[in-house]
């Protein structure tokens, strides 16, 4: 028996008893001829003493560990001796006088301290993974991951879905991003693909009558990085036949609050249930289409009254069809001018050509765009985005999408200068009626804004004709403190309005058949209306955990730049190998 008990496992109830415990040596100290050993296994912590009294041998041994080593201890449970109690720890009122010591593995020293929780740079705690997953914050990660996705199934499986599990290797069939290739060997010149999502395969299992369906499916998408994006990543996949939007919104809320209450009650979910807003209201209140909304700081359209202002960044902007944002900052007098100016860098990250602002003073506005305006205007102005004496107001002028994400992006700097995003506090909120359709700027043409399976709704769908650009979609995302965590839509099950957004995406009818043929014509054996959704688990759990990127919450993460630091990969194959498959490799030129 290499162990009798965890190292979580004991307590005061155990004194006396004579037990055998494995694991590492995590922290080893020497006082008056003791020796005191944490020994570490996942489980916990308990602290263990060598006497020399007790056994000479034993005692020897123990002198000679470090950090690190695997070892394998016996000995009897005692009572810590008054003011030695650690009630930081579960088993820290007891402690195991040893008799038997055994060095099953020694360790070099680690390239970083794993009894500590010190910043160590990033590469080299992806390439030591194995002993970055020992420290107590990735295993602490990783055992979230664990509990949140067997909730889920748990929770699923209440709800009557059916887990379902579809195939790794499918036929190509862009969706909006690069997918991974993986060449035949038996067909040559031909080649499998990595799914992006179980998309097409969730609908063809609802034409198969599979009714509720739901996955923890891997997806693959050969993006540049970022960090809550991963090469490989995992989401919940979920699909359900006989449905309108409501009802996926509803069963995943349901889900949602009970996986957050459960696992992270700490965290105080704003309101339930959770509030929804259109898209359009979005992105002209908060600038983004996945807004944080713990805190209210609201943007406000002022392009009417500006339009005719002697301002022409302002005026122009209306006039060529876009829009003018403004933004009031509650004691925004208080940044000074690096920090406007630091917020006027953001603004231009997302596009905006620049920032401008009003302070209001008790003597009234301050700004170098007084000039610009009559002191009626001003004092309009300053009314109508509810300012007062203590106050910044911020402007963008630029296309609809440019000045509301720039400003919007603003917003969430002030907050953060303003420490207004409580990690504590869970804001939820669906986002519904986007656009059907969104410009691609390369080329002028309409693209889908989610997938071309994605249903109009049907107020709209005489719009395809005419003015396809308004139709508005049955597409809904689950935002939650400013990140998208998940999203859907009701599809289009039927074969003619299938037809016509292919059509308006002016993919050809043999493109359709060589790309979608498969799930067109199972649509002709009777589909059901359907509908469904993804969660981004990987992003979920990194808020549930407040860590800043996704890599932390999986086991072995790829690094910014998608290479696995720990195997050495994506690496170089024999040429053999890469024959067999039909290719040939051919290097960029330097």
């Amino acid at each position: 028996m290499m162990r009798s008990h965890t190292c979580n496992d004991l307590n005061e109830q155990h004194v006396d008893t004579e037990v055998t415990l494995s694991g590492w040596v995590h922290r080893r100290r020497d006082h008056g001829g003791l020796i005191f050993i944490d020994l570490r296994d996942r489980y916990g912590l308990t602290q263990i003493v060598s006497d020399p009294a007790v056994s000479t041998t034993t005692h020897e041994i123990a002198n000679n560990v470090r950090p690190e080593f695997v070892v394998q201890v016996t000995g009897v449970v005692r009572k810590r001796p008054d003011g030695m109690r650690n009630d930081k720890m579960s088993t820290g009122g007891i402690e195991v006088l040893v008799k038997d010591f055994k060095i099953l593995n020694k360790a070099k020293t680690p390239p970083f301290e794993i009894d500590q929780d010190k910043e160590v740079a990033e590469d080299v705690r992806l390439k030591y993974r194995y002993l970055d997953i020992r420290r107590d914050r990735m295993k602490q990660n990783l055992l979230t991951r664990y509990k949140v996705i067997k909730l889920i199934r748990d929770l699923m499986d209440n709800k009557g879905f059916v887990e379902v599990e579809t195939p790794i290797l499918i036929k190509g069939t862009p969706e909006g991003s690069r997918e991974y290739l993986v060449p035949s060997r038996l067909y040559p010149g031909t080649f499998y693909v990595l799914p992006q999502s179980p998309q097409q395969l969730k609908q063809l299992l609802m034409v198969a009558g599979m009714d509720r369906y739901f996955q923890i499916a891997r997806c693959f998408r050969d993006e540049d990085q970022r960090g809550d994006r991963q090469p490989e990543f995992t989401q919940l996949d979920v699909e359900m036949s006989f449905v309108e939007a409501e009802d996926v919104i509803q069963v995943n809320e349901e889900v949602m609050i009970q996986v957050v209450e459960q696992l992270a009650p700490h965290k105080k979910l704003l309101s339930k249930p959770f509030p929804r807003i259109t898209w359009e209201d979005a992105m002209n209140k908060y600038g983004s289409d996945k807004p944080d909304i713990r805190f209210e700081m609201q943007m406000v359209d002022v392009s009417d009254m500006v339009k005719d202002s002697q301002f022409k960044v302002f005026s122009d902007a209306v006039k060529n069809g876009g829009v003018v944002k403004a933004l009031k900052v509650d004691g925004g007098n208080s940044f000074t001018r690096k920090e406007i100016d630091e917020f006027t860098d953001v603004a231009k990250i997302y596009g905006a050509k620049g920032l401008a602002y009003i302070q209001v003073a008790e003597d009234g506005p301050k700004s170098t765009l007084v000039k610009f305006f009559s002191e009626e205007e001003l004092k309009s102005l300053v009314s109508h985005v509810g300012a007062k004496a203590g106050d910044i107001i911020f402007f963008t002028a630029d296309s609809f999408n440019t000045a509301c994400e720039a400003l919007g992006h603003v917003r969430l700097a002030c907050a953060d200068k303003l420490k207004l995003r409580d990690p504590n506090v869970f804001a939820f909120c669906w986002i519904y009626d986007f656009p059907l359709f969104e410009y691609n700027k390369e080329d002028k043409t309409l693209q889908s804004a989610h997938h071309p399976f994605t249903s109009p709704k049907n107020e709209d769908i005489e719009m395809l004709d005419t003015q396809p650009e308004l139709v508005k979609a049955k597409a809904y995302d689950l935002a939650l403190n400013g990140s998208e965590v998940a999203g859907g839509s009701i599809r289009i099950h039927n074969p003619e309005l299938q037809s016509k957004i292919f059509d308006i995406l002016k993919i050809s009818k043999e493109d359709a058949q060589n790309r979608f043929g498969h799930l067109l014509h199972a649509f002709e054996f009777g589909a059901p209306p359907h509908g469904g959704i993804a969660w981004g688990l990987d992003r979920l759990i990194m808020i549930m955990r407040d860590e800043a990127n996704i890599r932390e919450v999986i086991a072995f993460p790829k690094d910014q730049k998608a290479k696995d630091l720990m195997l050495n990969s994506p690496s170089e194959m024999p040429e053999a190998q890469v024959s067999e498959l039909h290719i040939r490799v051919q290097l960029p030129k330097k």
